[in-house]
């Protein structure tokens, strides 16, 4: 729309919109303060018994964008109060301390993506100014092969948040050769917010733009894994019969959040998060951009220094919309300590806007503190806990007081952490080290007294601990390998032999139940069998003195120093 800029500066001074319609028709739609004046009149003339008022001010006040036009007009503002016959309450208010919002005085729009904030401003809308992503976007990859040839696939986009899936899949339709480029229409939808319904609605447009100009649909659906079974069951037939090409965006395992069908329909492309030296060229990016860029975020010109832009890379952990934000906020916080005393020359407040810069301070409290990218129900938790018990098992002790740090500062519940280790305890440490389940043991006690944070300590410690520990698998792999027999059935799964029942009534002995039984204490030699006769001779834990021996030295506490952690 034109005049969309003025009626919505004459929304916001508070005109009905029927009103402002109608004032920008009769003045031609390209200034608002024409409009304006004619509101005012136009309300004064039609009024059916206006009261005497004062000499109306000049509406051109509302509207300056310069300090020279501000000054002018509070100046005549105040020559107007001076002489109205109103008393001072009820007078037009002025700003009493014009200076004080010279830099920070609301600018007219400049365009349509004034409220966006700066990752949307910046998203590249083709796939060569996207950054980070070379396995997907290099000239063999998939994408540009389907690109080149016009035949785009239906493709699943899998990565952490940041890292490019909506910004991919909008810049896909921008990239095709210009004469191929009406051939796809882009439609977006986002799980949170939409349903079947929508979905439908999408799917029949698309059908009828087919038709009607053979042009094909593009549906987008972020966040697709929150759709349920069925919702995902709906893009099965259209996916098929070639209605859409359907790309979907999602943070999580599509294994275990999406339906196999869709999967088999799709190509799942993985993205990773971005590299900081990325991230640096984003910000970079941000910063130069004087149309779209921190310029516009903060109102004036701001410096940015390399330190800066390199801490925030560093610490985002490849999120490009986390960086982004947070360079954002920095910009904004530096540019509010360009507010002057009113006792300041305009000359000395433009010496001070020139000279305004983002320090690495304000880096650090737009970030708050560094981002951590943990999901206590996704797959980063069972990664991390996968690296923590990897780590363990092979003696690693700082590795795995590394991988605790990383779940504890992501908030992981610690009796989770404590139950693993008891876990790891007995199938890793097992009767290399005995006392590894006691110590376990205990810190789970030791950390349901105490909770977080004090409880850190001890599950360090804890994990330290079995690191250090001797190893043994002998007992996992025994209980695994009667368990395999059982459920297979190799022994028949036969009831008890006669001996090794007991016999509590005198009915019982009579059967046979407990005959033959040797007492092992008054007989230590004996060579009495307790496995069924079919499994006789069979052995599942691969245990001997030699091993328990070897395992008791390894186990002896050192006596000549602290071990290295």
């Amino acid at each position: 729309m034109e005049n969309e800029m003025e009626m919505q500066q004459l929304l916001s001074m508070g005109f009905p919109d029927e009103l402002a319609a109608q004032a920008l028709a009769a003045t031609g739609g390209k200034s608002t303060v024409k409009a304006t004046e004619w509101i005012l009149t136009h309300k004064s003339n039609t009024s059916p018994s206006p009261p005497p008022a004062p000499t109306q001010p000049k509406i051109e006040r509302f509207f300056l964008s310069q300090s020279k036009q501000q000054g002018q007009a509070i100046d005549e503002n105040e020559q107007q109060q001076e002489a109205s016959p109103l008393p001072p309450s009820k007078r037009p208010r002025s700003n009493p301390n014009p200076q004080s919002s010279f830099f920070f005085t609301p600018l007219r729009p400049s365009n349509k993506h004034n409220h966006q904030p700066l990752y949307e401003r910046l998203r590249p809308t083709t796939l060569d100014h996207i950054l980070g992503q070379d396995h997907l976007l290099s000239p063999n990859s998939l994408l540009r092969s389907a690109i080149h040839r016009n035949r785009l696939p239906s493709v699943l986009l899998w990565g952490p948040p940041g890292t490019g899936k909506t910004t991919i899949a909008r810049a896909i339709v921008n990239s095709f050769p210009h004469q191929q480029c009406p051939c796809y229409r882009f439609v977006s939808l986002s799980a949170v917010t939409s349903g079947v319904k929508d979905v439908r609605d999408a799917v029949d447009e698309a059908r009828k733009l087919r038709l009607k100009s053979n042009h094909r649909t593009v549906l987008f659906v972020d966040e697709v894994h929150r759709f349920n079974k069925s919702q995902q069951d709906s893009f099965l037939p259209v996916i098929e019969d070639g209605s859409i090409v359907f790309v979907g965006a999602t943070t999580e395992n599509p294994s275990f959040h999406l339906i196999t069908p869709l999967l088999s329909r799709c190509r799942v492309l993985t993205l990773n998060p971005l590299k900081p030296h990325h991230v640096a060229l984003l910000l970079r990016r941000a910063v130069d951009d004087s149309d779209k860029g921190l310029t516009h975020s903060a109102g004036c010109q701001v410096d940015v220094s390399q330190d800066v832009l390199d801490f925030i890379a560093n610490n985002c952990d490849g999120d490009a919309r986390v960086a982004l934000n947070a360079l954002e906020i920095a910009a904004v916080t530096a540019a509010a300590r360009l507010q002057q005393p009113a006792n300041h020359s305009k000359e000395e407040q433009h010496k001070a806007a020139a000279a305004a810069a983002v320090t690495l301070d304000d880096a650090k409290e737009a970030l708050q503190c560094k981002h951590l990218a943990y999901d206590k129900a996704g797959e980063e938790h069972y990664n991390l806990i996968s690296a923590l018990h990897k780590s363990m098992r092979g003696s690693d002790a700082n590795a795995g007081i590394y991988w605790l740090a990383r779940m504890l500062e992501g908030g992981e519940e610690p009796l989770y952490i404590a139950r693993r280790l008891i876990r790891f305890a007995s199938e890793d440490v097992g009767l290399a080290d005995p006392s590894a389940l006691n110590q376990a043991v205990s810190c789970y006690q030791a950390c349901h007294f105490l909770g977080m944070p004090e409880c850190n300590v001890i599950l360090a410690q804890c994990v330290a601990y079995l690191a250090l520990a001797p190893k043994s698998v002998s007992v996992y792999k025994a209980i695994g390998a009667a368990q395999k027999v059982v459920r297979e059935s190799v022994g028949q799964n036969e009831g008890v032999p006669l001996h090794l029942r007991n016999a509590p009534t005198k009915l019982m002995k009579d059967i046979g139940y407990g005959k033959g039984y040797i007492y092992p204490p008054d007989n230590p030699s004996s060579t009495q069998t307790y496995l069924p006769p079919s499994l006789a001779g069979y052995k599942f834990l691969d245990w001997s003195t030699t091993n328990k021996n070897a395992s008791d030295d390894e186990a002896k506490p050192s006596t000549s120093g602290t071990a290295s952690i």
